[in-house]
């Protein structure tokens, strides 16, 4: 069973109505384990608030992040943005990023507290999905023009992902795109579904995942297994090639059962992401 859509949250939003959303988002997105010790929502309760029993309007969303402190505060008809780093719970520093910014950092900061407690980034984008936030996607690919979005894709990893995993993202990108042409119209169905779930959910989710973390802190942190959230993309990625060269190797040789095996397989591994993809 999975949550449903999120509506997204925008900076153009109302003020009030975004601060209430971003609230009610965080605390879906958050891990359980987690939420209650990094997430403050402040609310001011009128009499009949408090007679009908509602929670409240939100004044306030306070995120202790993995490197740095977020705050946003409902001022008038005013929001304002706080991004502070604390050590030993003393501010070193302070500054008030302009408010599309700092959700872009509110963002990150909701998907390192994700990769921390799961121990893995491929926990990442569920997180991201629940949280909502809409933001320029430098990673989609729509199903309206696989080739074009799989080919903007590598693009965009080449500028903003580590070198040796944009490289391996343009060799997957490659494989997709050759089992694509082989497997449209030509062969089972399932087939084309399967490396077309890949082309637009498998591979722009991961790599929305990685590239929503703080920078710093993916390059460097360590997760509960000992690897950072750099390797734990490489691994994902390792898994994504080796699934799309099995692919094209069974759209080469016209095999639509062992493409749709493969197609399963990163189903069954990107459950988290991926509401579903039901395969027979």
């Amino acid at each position: 069973m999975t949550d449903g859509p999120t509506a997204p949250l925008d900076a153009g939003d109302d003020p009030q109505a975004l601060l209430d959303g971003l609230a009610a988002a965080a605390g879906r997105a958050l891990p359980p384990a987690v939420v209650d010790q990094v997430l403050e929502v402040d609310r001011s309760r009128s009499l009949g608030d408090r007679l009908a029993g509602r929670p409240g309007a939100v004044r306030a969303v306070r995120l202790t992040g993995a490197s740095e402190t977020l705050s946003l505060q409902l001022d008038g008809r005013r929001l304002v943005t706080e991004a502070a780093q604390v050590s030993g719970g003393v501010t070193i520093a302070r500054r008030h990023p302009p408010l599309g910014t700092w959700l872009g950092l509110f963002a990150g900061e909701v998907a390192a507290l994700a990769a921390d407690a799961a121990g893995d980034t491929a926990a990442v984008a569920a997180s991201l999905g629940r949280l909502g936030i809409r933001s320029v996607d430098a990673f989609r690919v729509t199903e309206a023009d696989v080739h074009g979005g799989l080919a903007a894709l590598s693009a965009a990893a080449a500028t903003l992902l580590p070198a040796d995993a944009a490289t391996t993202v343009r060799r997957i990108v490659d494989l997709l795109t050759d089992a694509l042409t082989r497997v449209a119209g030509d062969l089972a169905s399932d087939a084309e579904v399967v490396v077309t779930r890949t082309a637009t959910v498998y591979l722009p989710d991961t790599l929305r995942a990685y590239a929503a973390l703080p920078g710093d802190w993916a390059a460097t942190h360590r997760l509960s297994d000992g690897s950072t959230p750099l390797e734990a993309l490489q691994r994902q990625l390792g898994v994504l090639e080796t699934a799309a060269r099995a692919m094209r190797d069974a759209a080469v040789e016209r095999n639509a059962s062992e493409v749709v095996v493969n197609g399963r397989f990163l189903a069954d591994r990107f459950r988290a992401a991926d509401p579903g993809l039901e395969l027979r």
